[in-house]
């Protein structure tokens, strides 16, 4: 008798990481008041994913002792190990250029139809199901399914608009070439309604309007230092 209650209390225990919580926060960039909406949020102990809201808000089901990763077309990725599960008030730091490669190179591989597969299904909407048009489960995995979409499309237009394909047809290095780049990015639907020739153009139309800037307006603006807490 008394090996059997041992054994239930270790597994009653052992089942309890199971129980996750909800986290809940914001997610702004550093150095404004602004808010970030569709930030993607994971929890790299688990598969648990959320995107915030028109709002910069999210919740999440997580559990203290986990770490999250924060992240937007745009920003630094941003990582927070969970030593509670008070209201956080994350900040990302816009990126430039190069971090915006790196980043784009390290996610190569990364495949949501197939990793987050539960995330399509739940996304979509049937006629005779009401349930799926409200339900915030069903909400949570549109937003997440947009997220993934527009990440796709940003791959994309990172893998054709390389700082190696714009420096062979502009004379710009370093900053410069970043800046360029980073002001006169074409759109996915450009990039896509349009072959290498065009492109070709677009780049040196942009070069000129570049270079007919005054020198102080051809660099993005400093981010201020976030005191924020």
């Amino acid at each position: 008798m008394k090996a059997k209650f041992l054994m239930l209390t270790l597994l009653l225990f052992a089942m309890k990481p199971l129980h996750a919580q909800i986290l809940k926060g914001t997610v702004g960039e550093a150095g404004s008041s602004d808010r970030i909406p569709g930030a993607f949020i994971r929890d790299i102990n688990s598969t648990e994913v959320a995107v915030s809201d028109k709002k910069g808000n999210f919740e999440l089901k997580t559990d203290s002792g986990h770490v999250l990763v924060f992240y937007s077309p745009g920003y630094v990725p941003d990582t927070l190990f969970l030593i509670d599960m008070k209201p956080k008030n994350v900040r990302l730091v816009m990126e430039g250029i190069v971090l915006r490669e790196v980043n784009i190179t390290a996610r190569k591989g990364f495949n949501p139809r197939e990793e987050y597969a539960d995330v399509y299904r739940k996304s979509k909407v049937y006629a005779l199901s009401p349930s799926t048009w409200f339900s915030q489960e069903g909400r949570n995995a549109r937003r997440l399914k947009k997220f993934f979409d527009r990440e796709e499309q940003e791959r994309h237009v990172d893998q054709v608009y390389t700082r190696a394909y714009v420096s062979s047809l502009v004379p710009l290095k370093g900053s410069d070439l970043e800046d360029f780049m980073f002001m006169f990015r074409p759109t996915y639907v450009y990039i896509t309604a349009n072959n290498g020739p065009s492109l070709v153009v677009y780049v040196n139309d942009s070069y000129k309007k570049f270079m007919a800037l005054p020198p102080e307006k051809r660099k993005m603006p400093k981010l201020q230092a976030d005191t924020t807490q």
